[in-house]
């Protein structure tokens, strides 16, 4: 079998039913990602974006059609092994941060190697809070740390396991716009390391912090393509000398593949 690259969907459809009405969340998704992406998946609610997530997150299983994740054949895994995936090869970042209220980030960071019984926890929890600029409030509690703060604990805690991918639900949408464009410079930064990033949102600027913008309708893809590197959130952005990115400096980005190595093509965002 050839190599499928990171993830390949192959005619997903998922339906549910609703007394005695079968709702069809997905209607025939076709979609291929490359390890290193930084995609945005769109569309109005009820598009099919939260049933899209769920699947590639292995929380879900299509009710027909085909998904591969790094060459594994996962659609008709069952509950363990699909766990199993998860616990491996995918992060979660919510829109509620869902982090444990009585206990530190570190600890909050460190929660997934405790289910895989990982050795070195501590050290690898702190390495990933380092790497989201928290290595000064490892020892804080939710109710002590900014919503902010508290999203890139929450980053920390997906990015513990090294997983393939990171997969986040609205990421920005309990956050303030200046806050939301910190934690979308804080994803382009990832990204730039080589870590792929699936984010969902209904927010165009959200959206366009992306390399890759999938855009959803009624269960379908309607639209996939390169983001317009517009990044109108650019001046929310704070740099370290106080000043702001310049939106200009991706004005000839936006002809990169959507299927390119973020972490190669040496592209500066004004989300980062």
């Amino acid at each position: 079998m050839g190599n499928r690259g990171l993830i390949q969907m192959s005619d997903v459809h998922k339906a549910y039913r609703m007394g005695r009405t079968r709702i069809h969340a997905l209607a025939g998704v076709d979609l291929e990602l490359e390890s290193g992406e930084m995609v945005a998946i769109m569309g109005p609610s009820g598009a099919g974006k939260s049933t899209m997530l769920n699947i590639v997150g292995c929380l879900d299983r299509p009710t027909s059609g085909e998904y591969w994740l790094e060459n594994e054949a996962v659609a008709r895994m069952g509950n363990d092994q699909l766990a199993r995936i998860r616990g491996r090869k995918i992060g979660f970042v919510f829109q509620t941060f869902s982090l444990l209220p009585r206990t530190n980030a570190l600890h909050n960071a460190m929660l997934p190697l405790l289910y895989t019984g990982t050795r070195g926890r501590r050290k690898l929890a702190e390495k990933a809070l380092e790497r989201v600029g928290m290595a000064d409030r490892m020892d804080h509690k939710p109710n002590e740390l900014s919503a902010g703060e508290q999203q890139r604990v929450a980053v920390a805690r997906a990015l513990v396991t090294e997983p393939a991918i990171l997969l986040a639900d609205e990421p920005t949408g309990n956050l303030d716009s200046k806050t939301g464009a910190e934690i979308m410079r804080l994803f382009w930064d990832l990204n730039q390391e080589g870590v792929t990033v699936v984010l969902v949102t209904h927010d165009d600027e959200i959206g366009e912090c992306a390399r890759r913008i999938v855009r959803m309708r009624d269960g379908r893809i309607v639209d996939d393509g390169p983001a317009p590197h517009i990044y109108p959130m650019a001046d929310q952005v704070a740099e370290p000398d106080g000043g702001s990115e310049v939106a200009g400096e991706t004005a000839d980005s936006g002809s990169a593949s959507p299927r390119s190595n973020a972490s190669s093509t040496g592209e500066k965002s004004s989300c980062s």
